[in-house]
């Protein structure tokens, strides 16, 4: 799947699940009771301990499927280079990193890097990045996606960070490109409860379905 269709389908699909974990296994339990759920978006992010190998191990098992891998809490373009050489196909950072952004164009991977401003969300756009990272998005509330797009309305925007079932309609109602949900998703997997990760998952989908 390359750059564009990945793009088009996170818009179609509207959910990015940002999945944590303390371990490879634990990784890959998660993301797949998240795909089970109907999430096809799964953020992998690079706390994860060996999570350049949760995100081979699972770009291989879904190679040809419609679920797409990515990468979060990418904070550096030598992260960047190693997440999409392992299959990652999206790259997303807590943080407005140029050297990030330009590896990213390198191999023709989909970049959200995070914003807190309209002044770093302009010097995203200006650098090329394809989605804009709001965060932390509970920081601000749904409203702050109108509140960018009003003099930015070229930006595509996904909050993440205090998303949750409950406010996840107020973000789309308010123009988000996606949103990025991580802790509300897939707090059930502390306690091995991977069930419960699932009926979360499709919850969120019915929402913004």
């Amino acid at each position: 799947m390359d750059k564009i269709e990945v793009l088009t389908k996170m818009k179609e699909e509207k959910i990015v699940a940002v999945i944590r974990a303390q371990n490879i296994e634990q990784g890959l339990r998660v993301s797949e009771a998240i795909r089970q759920g109907g999430i096809k978006f799964l953020e992998l992010t690079m706390t994860i301990p060996g999570a350049l190998d949760v995100i081979k191990k699972l770009a291989d098992k879904y190679a040809g499927e419609d679920v797409i891998v990515g990468a979060g809490t990418v904070l550096d373009p030598e992260t960047a280079r190693l997440a999409i050489l392992a299959g990652a196909k999206f790259i997303v950072g807590p943080n407005l990193s140029p050297e990030v952004i330009t590896m990213c164009h390198r191999y023709r991977v989909a970049v959200m890097p995070g914003v807190m401003s309209p002044t770093e969300a302009l010097t995203a756009i200006e650098l090329g990045a394809d989605v804009i990272k709001v965060f932390p998005g509970g920081a601000f509330g749904p409203s702050i996606v109108k509140d960018f797009k009003g003099p930015l309305p070229q930006g595509n925007f996904m909050p993440s960070g205090g998303v949750t079932v409950e406010n996840a309609a107020e973000w789309i109602k308010n123009g988000a490109y996606a949103i990025g949900t991580g802790s509300s998703l897939t707090k059930g997997a502390a306690t091995g409860d991977y069930e419960a990760v699932s009926r979360e998952a499709e919850k969120f989908v019915a929402i913004v379905k």
